[in-house]
């Protein structure tokens, strides 16, 4: 993700670092982050123009708005029907449309090195502090809605050397996680052009969990997924590899997912989904599926509810299970390319038939309880069993 339109201002500050994110007093906005029969898909700073069509492909949110937010990108958004998370600027917190504002934001990646002015290259990133400040002057000016907070690929991997002298730091992530009540970050394993993250999709689940342990129980947890080829020449992700990186997130905890559509080579697309007809209906079906599920993903996670063996050699797959409306699903990825052949155990199931979801298959649940199932190279499965 690239930095939004951003002029690091370097304040002194108190020292807030033990400061933990509060419950701030007062009435909270209607919000649909509240329904549970909502799920927040997203798209990074793209054109309002653009929000029907992106609508048909199951967003419903924007993140961003290019020298907005205006009057212009919020009413045009609220015709739209979609949702936004904007900068908290003078025209949104006064704006008759600003219903739609679901949640204010820091500028993008503080935990990078930031740009110095007149194109002199990077400097530091913006320090902890001075994020968790910025953040309560936010809920100072406005206590009802939450703050969004979006990092770096610093979050996955602690070999990336963006975040210049505090690279190698993961340390700081803990007290960077205070300046946000919704908390995201961003990497993109498929066209990474990093040999020690290129095609490696469980670094999407890594930063997630990573992300849920930082962060306290009432802070949500969102992630940015690769939906273009950005920079790369050679390679786009693929329809299963976005699906492998959307499960593995929402199976380790995310609550929210961005779609980054930028491309920036050959030439700059903005909204370059758009015009990738493969990608569109993928990402259309993936978020289908999802607000179909959404009751599902939204009610609370059974903890210890499935024990998983894979065969020696195979890959680790990792699993959510959920119990809704008499029904339990669960919700499984492989962890890596060599696949696997699991077994799951069921603490919570008696003999049944097993719905594997979208496949119009389904397998006999055992009398102990269990059942197998193949999993292709970082390949999704999803359960229903009555």
């Amino acid at each position: 993700m690239r930095f939004l339109h951003v002029i690091a201002v370097f304040l002194s500050v108190f020292v807030l670092s033990g400061i933990a994110v509060a419950d701030t007093p007062g009435a909270r906005h209607p919000s649909p982050l509240d329904d549970p029969a909502f799920f927040t898909l997203a798209v990074w700073l793209q054109n309002p123009a653009n929000a029907w069509r992106y609508r048909a492909a199951g967003i419903n949110t924007y993140v961003g708005l290019w020298d907005g937010p205006t009057e212009g990108q919020l009413a045009e958004l609220k015709q739209a029907g979609l949702f936004v998370v904007a900068e908290q600027n003078d025209v949104a917190l006064s704006s008759p449309d600003n219903d739609i504002v679901i949640a204010w934001m820091h500028g993008d990646e503080p935990d990078n090195a930031q740009p110095l002015p007149f194109k002199l290259g990077y400097g530091q990133p913006i320090p902890p502090d001075a994020v968790v400040a910025d953040y309560h002057e936010m809920k100072q000016r406005d206590p009802t809605r939450p703050v969004f907070l979006n990092l770096g690929q610093g979050v996955a991997w602690d070999g990336w050397h963006g975040r210049g002298a505090r690279s190698g730091h993961p340390e700081d992530y803990p007290r960077y996680v205070k300046g946000g009540d919704i908390v995201s970050f961003d990497i993109y394993p498929a066209v990474s052009p990093h040999p020690e993250v290129a095609g490696k999709l469980e670094f999407v689940a890594r930063g997630v969990a990573r992300l849920r342990g930082w962060a306290g129980p009432e802070q949500i947890i969102w992630n940015c997924i690769e939906a273009s080829r950005i920079g790369n020449l050679e390679r786009k992700p693929s329809p299963d590899q976005i699906r492998a990186e959307v499960w593995m997130a929402l199976v380790h905890g995310s609550k929210g997912l961005i779609y980054f559509v930028h491309q920036f080579q050959p030439n700059f697309v903005e909204a370059s989904l758009l015009q990738d007809r493969e990608l569109f209906d993928a990402i259309a079906g993936i978020n289908k599926q999802i607000l179909d599920l959404a009751p599902v993903l939204n009610s609370p996670s059974i903890d210890d509810a499935v024990e998983i063996e894979t065969d020696a050699g195979s890959s680790a797959v990792a699993a959510m299970v959920k119990r809704h409306d008499g029904a339990l699903y669960l919700f499984a990825v492989a962890m890596s390319d060599r696949g696997a052949k699991a077994t799951f155990s069921l603490r919570q199931a008696e003999q049944s038939n097993v719905d594997v979801i979208g496949e119009g298959r389904s397998i006999t649940l055992s009398s102990e309880a269990t059942f197998k199932d193949i999993f292709e190279p970082y390949a999704v499965h999803l359960y229903r069993i009555d």
